[in-house]
Protein backbone atom coordinates (compact mmCIF):
# COMPACT_ATOMS: atom_id res chain seq x y z
CA UNK A 1 0.00 0.00 0.00
CA UNK A 2 1.31 3.15 -1.23
CA UNK A 3 2.38 5.60 1.82
CA UNK A 4 -0.44 8.32 2.69
CA UNK A 5 1.80 11.57 2.49
CA UNK A 6 2.46 14.08 -0.05
CA UNK A 7 5.92 15.51 0.06
CA UNK A 8 6.83 18.63 -1.05
CA UNK A 9 10.41 19.87 -2.11
CA UNK A 10 10.98 24.01 -1.93
CA UNK A 11 13.72 24.71 -4.98
CA UNK A 12 14.78 27.68 -3.49
CA UNK A 13 16.53 25.84 -0.45
CA UNK A 14 16.17 22.20 -1.33
CA UNK A 15 14.09 21.74 1.80
CA UNK A 16 11.30 18.83 1.85
CA UNK A 17 8.18 18.67 3.81
CA UNK A 18 6.47 15.57 4.20
CA UNK A 19 2.32 15.93 4.97
CA UNK A 20 -0.15 13.38 5.56
CA UNK A 21 -3.00 12.88 3.29
CA UNK A 22 -6.39 12.43 4.96
CA UNK A 23 -9.66 12.55 2.60
CA UNK A 24 -7.47 13.80 -0.22
CA UNK A 25 -6.12 16.97 1.96
CA UNK A 26 -3.25 17.87 2.89
CA UNK A 27 -3.12 20.23 6.38
CA UNK A 28 -2.24 23.92 5.16
CA UNK A 29 -0.88 24.31 8.34
CA UNK A 30 2.06 21.85 7.01
CA UNK A 31 3.27 24.18 4.56
CA UNK A 32 4.51 26.64 7.32
CA UNK A 33 7.63 24.52 7.43
CA UNK A 34 8.95 25.57 4.21
CA UNK A 35 11.34 28.74 4.77
CA UNK A 36 13.86 30.53 3.37
CA UNK A 37 15.22 32.42 6.34
CA UNK A 38 14.95 31.14 9.83
CA UNK A 39 12.63 33.79 11.10
CA UNK A 40 10.50 33.78 7.97
CA UNK A 41 6.43 33.31 8.27
CA UNK A 42 6.24 30.55 6.28
CA UNK A 43 5.08 29.31 2.81
CA UNK A 44 1.02 29.93 2.60
CA UNK A 45 -1.29 28.68 0.12
CA UNK A 46 -2.96 31.68 -2.14
CA UNK A 47 -6.47 30.21 -2.91
CA UNK A 48 -8.88 33.95 -3.84
CA UNK A 49 -12.39 32.48 -3.25
CA UNK A 50 -11.43 29.64 -1.49
CA UNK A 51 -12.36 27.61 -4.64
CA UNK A 52 -9.78 24.63 -3.48
CA UNK A 53 -9.40 25.16 0.26
CA UNK A 54 -11.65 23.14 2.39
CA UNK A 55 -12.07 25.18 5.92
CA UNK A 56 -14.29 22.05 7.73
CA UNK A 57 -15.78 18.65 7.89
CA UNK A 58 -19.22 17.56 7.12
CA UNK A 59 -21.65 15.25 7.55
CA UNK A 60 -24.18 17.38 6.08
CA UNK A 61 -24.82 17.50 2.08
CA UNK A 62 -22.90 15.98 -0.66
CA UNK A 63 -22.35 17.39 -4.04
CA UNK A 64 -20.48 15.87 -7.12
CA UNK A 65 -20.28 18.25 -9.91
CA UNK A 66 -19.28 16.17 -12.54
CA UNK A 67 -22.19 13.66 -12.30
CA UNK A 68 -24.85 16.07 -11.07
CA UNK A 69 -25.40 13.81 -7.62
CA UNK A 70 -26.76 16.25 -4.79
CA UNK A 71 -27.62 14.38 -1.43
CA UNK A 72 -28.76 15.21 1.92
CA UNK A 73 -26.87 12.99 4.41
CA UNK A 74 -26.67 10.65 2.20
CA UNK A 75 -30.63 10.63 0.41
CA UNK A 76 -30.94 11.55 -2.90
CA UNK A 77 -32.51 15.26 -3.46
CA UNK A 78 -34.60 13.51 -6.30
CA UNK A 79 -35.99 11.11 -3.43
CA UNK A 80 -36.56 13.32 -1.08
CA UNK A 81 -38.29 16.14 -3.65
CA UNK A 82 -40.75 12.99 -4.56
CA UNK A 83 -41.51 11.65 -1.02
CA UNK A 84 -40.75 14.32 1.49
CA UNK A 85 -41.79 17.24 2.87
CA UNK A 86 -39.71 20.63 3.90
CA UNK A 87 -39.81 20.15 7.43
CA UNK A 88 -38.60 16.79 7.14
CA UNK A 89 -35.89 17.57 5.46
CA UNK A 90 -35.29 20.12 7.70
CA UNK A 91 -34.95 17.61 10.82
CA UNK A 92 -33.09 15.53 8.34
CA UNK A 93 -30.46 18.44 7.78
CA UNK A 94 -30.09 19.21 11.72
CA UNK A 95 -29.41 16.17 12.93
CA UNK A 96 -28.56 13.01 10.35
CA UNK A 97 -31.65 11.07 10.07
CA UNK A 98 -35.10 11.31 8.74
CA UNK A 99 -37.51 11.42 11.72
CA UNK A 100 -40.06 8.65 13.12
CA UNK A 101 -43.65 9.87 13.11
CA UNK A 102 -44.10 10.99 16.14
CA UNK A 103 -40.71 13.02 16.04
CA UNK A 104 -41.68 15.04 12.65
CA UNK A 105 -44.99 15.54 14.23
CA UNK A 106 -43.25 17.34 17.47
CA UNK A 107 -40.73 19.03 15.10
CA UNK A 108 -43.68 20.68 13.16
CA UNK A 109 -45.76 21.72 15.84
CA UNK A 110 -42.70 22.89 18.05
CA UNK A 111 -41.80 25.07 14.72
CA UNK A 112 -45.58 25.73 13.96
CA UNK A 113 -45.82 26.98 17.68
CA UNK A 114 -43.31 30.10 16.90
CA UNK A 115 -44.99 31.57 14.15
CA UNK A 116 -45.85 34.38 15.82
CA UNK A 117 -43.61 37.42 15.87
CA UNK A 118 -42.74 39.58 18.91
CA UNK A 119 -44.52 42.81 18.91
CA UNK A 120 -41.66 44.94 19.05
CA UNK A 121 -40.40 43.38 16.05
CA UNK A 122 -43.43 43.87 14.57
CA UNK A 123 -43.01 47.59 15.25
CA UNK A 124 -39.57 47.72 13.85
CA UNK A 125 -40.95 46.32 10.60
CA UNK A 126 -43.52 49.32 10.03
CA UNK A 127 -40.73 51.60 10.11
CA UNK A 128 -39.35 50.50 6.77
CA UNK A 129 -40.65 52.67 3.77
CA UNK A 130 -42.79 51.39 1.45
CA UNK A 131 -40.75 50.16 -1.77
CA UNK A 132 -37.93 48.89 0.71
CA UNK A 133 -36.77 45.42 -0.78
CA UNK A 134 -37.90 42.48 1.24
CA UNK A 135 -33.96 41.24 1.41
CA UNK A 136 -32.72 44.59 3.25
CA UNK A 137 -36.16 44.50 5.58
CA UNK A 138 -35.38 40.03 5.67
CA UNK A 139 -32.07 40.67 7.06
CA UNK A 140 -32.53 43.64 9.29
CA UNK A 141 -35.33 41.35 11.27
CA UNK A 142 -33.29 38.64 11.37
CA UNK A 143 -30.61 40.68 13.35
CA UNK A 144 -33.34 42.24 15.76
CA UNK A 145 -34.21 39.15 16.46
CA UNK A 146 -30.72 38.27 18.21
CA UNK A 147 -31.88 41.56 20.90
CA UNK A 148 -35.30 40.15 21.42
CA UNK A 149 -33.85 36.41 22.76
CA UNK A 150 -30.22 37.53 24.30
CA UNK A 151 -30.03 33.83 25.51
CA UNK A 152 -29.65 32.94 22.29
CA UNK A 153 -25.56 33.83 22.71
CA UNK A 154 -25.31 30.96 24.63
CA UNK A 155 -24.15 29.04 22.03
CA UNK A 156 -22.94 25.78 23.63
CA UNK A 157 -25.91 24.97 25.71
CA UNK A 158 -27.51 22.15 23.61
CA UNK A 159 -31.58 23.06 24.64
CA UNK A 160 -30.91 26.96 23.71
CA UNK A 161 -29.81 26.05 20.98
CA UNK A 162 -32.76 23.70 19.88
CA UNK A 163 -35.19 26.29 20.82
CA UNK A 164 -33.49 29.31 18.80
CA UNK A 165 -33.74 26.80 15.61
CA UNK A 166 -37.59 26.09 16.49
CA UNK A 167 -37.84 30.60 16.72
CA UNK A 168 -35.86 31.10 13.64
CA UNK A 169 -37.32 28.68 11.11
CA UNK A 170 -41.13 29.63 12.78
CA UNK A 171 -40.73 33.05 12.60
CA UNK A 172 -39.24 33.95 9.34
CA UNK A 173 -41.87 33.24 7.56
CA UNK A 174 -44.27 35.16 9.18
CA UNK A 175 -41.46 38.22 9.45
CA UNK A 176 -40.99 38.23 5.84
CA UNK A 177 -44.87 38.17 5.02
CA UNK A 178 -45.35 40.79 7.26
CA UNK A 179 -42.64 42.74 5.23
CA UNK A 180 -44.27 42.48 2.12
CA UNK A 181 -47.96 43.56 3.73
CA UNK A 182 -45.77 46.63 4.62
CA UNK A 183 -44.52 47.19 2.03
CA UNK A 184 -47.96 46.86 -0.18
CA UNK A 185 -49.66 48.90 2.27
CA UNK A 186 -51.86 45.87 3.12
CA UNK A 187 -53.33 44.91 6.07
CA UNK A 188 -51.48 42.43 8.40
CA UNK A 189 -52.72 38.51 8.03
CA UNK A 190 -51.48 36.60 10.97
CA UNK A 191 -50.40 33.22 10.91
CA UNK A 192 -53.31 30.56 11.15
CA UNK A 193 -53.73 27.96 13.47
CA UNK A 194 -54.13 24.28 11.22
CA UNK A 195 -52.16 25.36 8.30
CA UNK A 196 -48.77 23.41 7.86
CA UNK A 197 -45.28 25.38 6.73
CA UNK A 198 -45.87 25.98 3.81
CA UNK A 199 -49.37 27.20 3.55
CA UNK A 200 -49.41 29.00 6.34
CA UNK A 201 -47.00 31.20 4.33
CA UNK A 202 -49.02 31.25 1.40
CA UNK A 203 -51.50 32.02 3.75
CA UNK A 204 -49.92 34.77 4.90
CA UNK A 205 -48.43 36.27 1.45
CA UNK A 206 -52.40 36.78 0.31
CA UNK A 207 -51.42 33.71 -2.90
CA UNK A 208 -54.22 31.52 -1.77
CA UNK A 209 -55.83 31.13 -5.43
CA UNK A 210 -58.99 29.31 -4.44
CA UNK A 211 -62.32 30.70 -4.57
CA UNK A 212 -63.26 29.67 -0.76
CA UNK A 213 -59.42 31.64 0.02
CA UNK A 214 -58.31 28.41 1.00
CA UNK A 215 -54.64 27.66 -0.33
CA UNK A 216 -54.38 25.23 -3.00
CA UNK A 217 -52.52 22.05 -2.39
CA UNK A 218 -51.02 22.00 -5.91
CA UNK A 219 -49.17 25.38 -4.69
CA UNK A 220 -48.46 23.91 -1.29
CA UNK A 221 -46.69 21.30 -2.34
CA UNK A 222 -44.56 23.07 -5.18
CA UNK A 223 -43.68 25.63 -2.25
CA UNK A 224 -42.45 22.57 -0.18
CA UNK A 225 -40.40 21.35 -2.98
CA UNK A 226 -38.45 24.45 -4.36
CA UNK A 227 -37.66 24.85 -0.05
CA UNK A 228 -36.32 21.45 -0.14
CA UNK A 229 -34.25 21.99 -3.17
CA UNK A 230 -32.72 25.35 -1.90
CA UNK A 231 -32.19 23.79 1.61
CA UNK A 232 -28.54 22.81 1.88
CA UNK A 233 -25.42 23.41 -0.92
CA UNK A 234 -22.41 22.38 1.04
CA UNK A 235 -19.72 25.49 1.50
CA UNK A 236 -21.27 27.77 -0.72
CA UNK A 237 -20.78 31.64 -0.31
CA UNK A 238 -23.74 32.25 2.30
CA UNK A 239 -22.97 29.28 4.07
CA UNK A 240 -19.04 29.86 4.58
CA UNK A 241 -20.07 33.27 5.58
CA UNK A 242 -22.36 31.98 7.89
CA UNK A 243 -19.43 30.14 9.62
CA UNK A 244 -17.02 33.13 9.63
CA UNK A 245 -19.62 34.65 11.70
CA UNK A 246 -20.48 31.17 13.75
CA UNK A 247 -16.54 30.77 14.06
CA UNK A 248 -16.66 33.59 16.69
CA UNK A 249 -19.79 32.53 18.80
CA UNK A 250 -21.87 35.13 17.78
CA UNK A 251 -25.56 33.84 17.98
CA UNK A 252 -27.40 31.90 15.44
CA UNK A 253 -29.59 35.23 14.17
CA UNK A 254 -26.39 37.89 13.74
CA UNK A 255 -24.99 34.14 11.88
CA UNK A 256 -28.31 34.05 9.74
CA UNK A 257 -28.34 37.49 9.06
CA UNK A 258 -25.05 37.86 7.68
CA UNK A 259 -25.33 34.66 5.56
CA UNK A 260 -28.60 36.46 4.34
CA UNK A 261 -26.58 39.21 3.23
CA UNK A 262 -24.47 37.57 1.21
CA UNK A 263 -27.04 35.99 -0.62
CA UNK A 264 -28.60 38.86 -1.31
CA UNK A 265 -25.84 39.71 -3.70
CA UNK A 266 -26.75 38.98 -7.23
CA UNK A 267 -24.16 36.96 -8.41
CA UNK A 268 -25.63 34.32 -5.20
CA UNK A 269 -28.78 35.13 -5.08
CA UNK A 270 -30.28 36.57 -7.89
CA UNK A 271 -30.28 34.51 -10.47
CA UNK A 272 -33.66 33.72 -11.41
CA UNK A 273 -34.58 37.03 -11.48
CA UNK A 274 -32.06 37.46 -14.13
CA UNK A 275 -33.59 34.31 -15.98
CA UNK A 276 -36.52 36.20 -16.18
CA UNK A 277 -35.11 39.56 -17.74
CA UNK A 278 -33.42 37.17 -19.94
CA UNK A 279 -36.70 35.32 -21.07
CA UNK A 280 -38.72 38.75 -21.58
CA UNK A 281 -35.92 39.65 -23.57
CA UNK A 282 -35.73 36.95 -26.04
CA UNK A 283 -39.58 37.85 -26.35
CA UNK A 284 -40.48 34.74 -28.35
CA UNK A 285 -39.54 31.39 -29.30
CA UNK A 286 -38.73 32.30 -32.57
CA UNK A 287 -35.97 34.95 -31.30
CA UNK A 288 -34.00 31.91 -30.15
CA UNK A 289 -31.34 31.03 -32.36
CA UNK A 290 -30.46 34.84 -33.02
CA UNK A 291 -30.22 35.49 -28.71
CA UNK A 292 -27.95 32.24 -28.87
CA UNK A 293 -25.48 33.47 -31.49
CA UNK A 294 -25.42 36.75 -29.68
CA UNK A 295 -24.28 34.19 -26.97
CA UNK A 296 -22.00 32.59 -28.41
CA UNK A 297 -20.58 36.21 -29.71
CA UNK A 298 -20.09 36.99 -26.10
CA UNK A 299 -22.67 40.07 -26.70
CA UNK A 300 -25.03 38.70 -24.13
CA UNK A 301 -24.79 36.07 -21.56
CA UNK A 302 -26.82 32.84 -21.19
CA UNK A 303 -28.57 33.18 -17.45
CA UNK A 304 -29.74 30.13 -15.88
CA UNK A 305 -27.03 27.36 -17.36
CA UNK A 306 -23.77 26.02 -15.87
CA UNK A 307 -22.82 26.47 -12.44
CA UNK A 308 -19.85 27.22 -10.64
CA UNK A 309 -20.24 23.38 -9.08
CA UNK A 310 -22.16 21.47 -11.17
CA UNK A 311 -20.41 20.67 -14.74
CA UNK A 312 -23.92 18.26 -15.19
CA UNK A 313 -27.12 18.60 -15.48
CA UNK A 314 -28.66 20.20 -12.26
CA UNK A 315 -30.24 17.77 -10.59
CA UNK A 316 -32.48 20.21 -9.13
CA UNK A 317 -33.42 21.49 -12.40
CA UNK A 318 -35.15 18.19 -13.80
CA UNK A 319 -37.51 18.54 -10.66
CA UNK A 320 -38.44 22.32 -10.76
CA UNK A 321 -39.17 21.65 -14.36
CA UNK A 322 -41.86 19.40 -13.83
CA UNK A 323 -42.88 21.66 -10.64
CA UNK A 324 -43.68 24.50 -13.22
CA UNK A 325 -46.22 22.72 -15.15
CA UNK A 326 -48.09 21.63 -11.88
CA UNK A 327 -47.97 25.26 -10.61
CA UNK A 328 -49.39 26.52 -14.12
CA UNK A 329 -52.06 23.64 -14.54
CA UNK A 330 -53.41 25.72 -11.44
CA UNK A 331 -52.22 29.41 -12.03
CA UNK A 332 -52.41 29.19 -15.96
CA UNK A 333 -49.51 28.87 -18.20
CA UNK A 334 -46.84 31.83 -18.30
CA UNK A 335 -45.64 32.60 -21.51
CA UNK A 336 -42.00 32.52 -20.68
CA UNK A 337 -42.24 28.89 -19.86
CA UNK A 338 -42.30 28.03 -23.81
CA UNK A 339 -39.30 30.06 -24.42
CA UNK A 340 -37.50 28.83 -21.41
CA UNK A 341 -38.56 24.93 -22.88
CA UNK A 342 -37.57 25.72 -26.47
CA UNK A 343 -34.05 27.36 -25.29
CA UNK A 344 -32.76 24.47 -23.31
CA UNK A 345 -33.69 22.31 -26.25
CA UNK A 346 -31.61 24.48 -28.67
CA UNK A 347 -28.83 24.78 -25.80
CA UNK A 348 -28.74 20.91 -25.37
CA UNK A 349 -28.33 20.35 -28.69
CA UNK A 350 -25.75 23.08 -29.83
CA UNK A 351 -22.26 21.85 -29.17
CA UNK A 352 -20.81 24.97 -28.31
CA UNK A 353 -22.68 24.65 -25.21
CA UNK A 354 -22.78 20.77 -24.14
CA UNK A 355 -18.85 21.25 -24.79
CA UNK A 356 -18.47 23.43 -22.47
CA UNK A 357 -20.91 21.62 -20.09
CA UNK A 358 -23.39 24.39 -20.12
CA UNK A 359 -26.66 22.55 -18.54
CA UNK A 360 -29.64 24.00 -16.72
CA UNK A 361 -29.66 25.23 -13.46
CA UNK A 362 -31.88 25.19 -10.54
CA UNK A 363 -32.17 28.81 -10.91
CA UNK A 364 -33.43 28.53 -14.78
CA UNK A 365 -36.79 27.57 -14.25
CA UNK A 366 -37.33 28.77 -10.03
CA UNK A 367 -38.21 32.18 -11.21
CA UNK A 368 -41.25 31.55 -13.71
CA UNK A 369 -42.81 29.49 -11.43
CA UNK A 370 -42.76 31.94 -8.14
CA UNK A 371 -44.16 34.51 -10.52
CA UNK A 372 -46.62 31.93 -11.92
CA UNK A 373 -47.69 32.05 -8.13
CA UNK A 374 -48.08 35.29 -7.51
CA UNK A 375 -44.93 36.68 -6.04
CA UNK A 376 -43.49 39.78 -6.96
CA UNK A 377 -39.36 39.79 -8.74
CA UNK A 378 -38.01 41.75 -5.42
CA UNK A 379 -39.17 38.44 -3.13
CA UNK A 380 -37.50 35.88 -4.90
CA UNK A 381 -33.97 36.10 -3.04
CA UNK A 382 -35.96 36.25 -0.18
CA UNK A 383 -37.31 33.09 -0.98
CA UNK A 384 -34.16 31.84 -1.26
CA UNK A 385 -33.57 32.69 2.36
CA UNK A 386 -36.44 30.47 3.57
CA UNK A 387 -35.59 28.11 2.07
CA UNK A 388 -32.12 27.80 2.77
CA UNK A 389 -31.85 28.44 6.37
CA UNK A 390 -32.89 25.09 7.67
CA UNK A 391 -28.71 23.90 5.75
CA UNK A 392 -27.52 26.87 7.70
CA UNK A 393 -28.75 25.84 11.19
CA UNK A 394 -27.53 22.19 10.20
CA UNK A 395 -23.99 24.15 9.52
CA UNK A 396 -24.08 26.69 12.19
CA UNK A 397 -24.54 23.51 14.93
CA UNK A 398 -22.16 21.15 13.05
CA UNK A 399 -19.43 24.35 13.06
CA UNK A 400 -20.34 24.95 17.62
CA UNK A 401 -19.88 21.36 17.87
CA UNK A 402 -16.92 20.72 16.18
CA UNK A 403 -13.88 20.32 18.10
CA UNK A 404 -11.20 20.64 15.85
CA UNK A 405 -12.77 24.64 14.30
CA UNK A 406 -11.23 28.04 15.23
CA UNK A 407 -12.22 31.30 14.95
CA UNK A 408 -11.68 32.48 11.50
CA UNK A 409 -8.57 34.11 10.22
CA UNK A 410 -7.40 34.09 6.72
CA UNK A 411 -4.32 35.00 5.91
CA UNK A 412 -2.99 37.61 3.30
CA UNK A 413 -0.16 38.19 0.74
CA UNK A 414 1.14 41.99 1.82
CA UNK A 415 2.33 43.90 -1.45
CA UNK A 416 1.69 47.03 0.08
CA UNK A 417 4.81 49.85 1.06
CA UNK A 418 7.79 48.60 3.52
CA UNK A 419 8.21 50.33 6.16
CA UNK A 420 8.20 54.41 6.06
CA UNK A 421 8.51 57.48 8.05
CA UNK A 422 5.73 59.77 8.74
CA UNK A 423 5.39 62.88 6.96
CA UNK A 424 4.37 66.50 8.80
CA UNK A 425 0.84 67.26 7.10
CA UNK A 426 2.78 71.10 5.98
CA UNK A 427 5.50 69.03 4.49
CA UNK A 428 4.01 67.25 2.60
CA UNK A 429 4.25 67.78 -1.57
Amino acid sequence: MSKQTLTITDNRTGQSAELPIEHDTIPAIGLRQLKVQADDFGMLAYDPGYTNTASCKSRITFVDGDRGILRYRGYPIEQLAEESTFLEVAYLLLFGELPTAGELSDWTARILSHTQIHENLVDLLKTFQAGAHPMGVLISAVAAMSTLYPEAKQVNDVDNRLLQIWRILGQLPTALAFADQNRLGRPRTDPRAGLDYSANFLHMMGLTRQADGEVDPVLVRAMDVLFMLHADHEQNCSTSALRNIASSEADPYCAVAGAAAALYGPLHGGANEAVLRMLAEIGDTKEIPAFLDRVKNREVRLMGFGHRVYKNYDPRAQIIKRVAYEVFAVTGSNPLIDIAVELEQHALEDDYFVSRRLYPNVDFYSGIIYQAMGFPVEMFPALFVLGRTPGWLAQWVELVTDPEQRIARPRQIYLGEAERAYVPIGERG
